[in-house]
């Protein structure tokens, strides 16, 4: 059995604070785990896993002879989950060290003005990957990458888009080469765009939208027309959208 000790000290890794101590971020369920143990981009440090998903898995968990892998039972592993119920195996992953310098030219980019809700967060990323965007660049009140929410959001992505935390400010003004694109209720109509290849994408905040200082930025402003009577949308779902008419 799990002692308390190390119980507690995963069940820790749900909070900001100490993942950010240990370097150290949980991933739950199957399809999670296994994508970020084959992208290769994470250390796993530990499995704690159903017998079943140890014995269907014995030969890639035999690639991973650092791995701690540990056989529990159902009511050890909804100790360690922060789900309702937990789903056959909760994983402890190093946090990848973070990438400073890509290439923006020739690719579109999307840039995160605050987005604070880990859902939000979690989806977008998984968008980029559907769309195959390789960089999101996040403002520093963005949520936690590593949020439990947000890697659950993510099913795997993850492992395949690089996120990146930094003054985006600044970051927009060592950019300013390329096309800054953001989105506006009084921007202009996304079908009048064609698609294109180079360019950087900003989404506001879910509550406020695109602040003012990034907005001095922008060199075009774009929006998805309102039909019906809705204030707004989501800013997942804006973003799937309108991506999903420029590439």
């Amino acid at each position: 059995m799990l002692s308390k000790t190390h119980t507690k000290y995963i069940q820790s890794l749900q909070h900001k604070k100490f993942r950010d101590e240990y370097g150290l971020f949980l991933a739950e369920g199957p399809k999670v785990v296994m994508d970020l143990l084959n992208s290769r981009k994470f250390t796993c440090k530990e499995i704690f896993a159903l017998n079943n998903w140890i014995e269907e898995h014995s030969k890639q968990l035999s690639l991973l002879p650092d791995t701690v892998v540990t056989d529990v039972v159902d009511f050890e592993l909804q100790k360690l989950s922060s789900l309702s119920c937990a789903h056959e195996v909760v994983a402890v992953f190093e946090k990848r060290k973070q990438i400073n310098k890509f290439i923006t030219a020739s690719k579109i980019t999307l840039a995160l003005d605050t987005i604070q809700d880990p859902g939000n967060l979690g989806t977008i990323i998984r968008i980029a990957d559907w769309f195959g965007i390789e960089n999101i660049i996040c403002s520093i009140g963005c949520a936690d990458m590593y949020n439990a929410k947000v890697v659950q959001s993510t099913m795997g992505s993850l492992g395949r888009v690089n996120v990146i935390y930094t003054d985006l400010v600044k970051w927009l003004k060592d950019n300013d080469t390329i096309k800054i694109y953001a989105t506006s209720l009084e921007g202009k109509d996304i079908k009048l765009f064609g698609g294109f290849k180079e360019g950087i994408l900003i989404i506001g905040n879910e509550a406020n939208g695109v602040s003012d200082a990034v907005m001095e930025m922008v060199n075009e402003k774009i929006t998805i027309p309102r039909i019906g009577e809705a204030e707004s949308l989501n800013a997942a779902v804006a973003t799937g959208i309108i991506i999903s008419h420029l590439v």
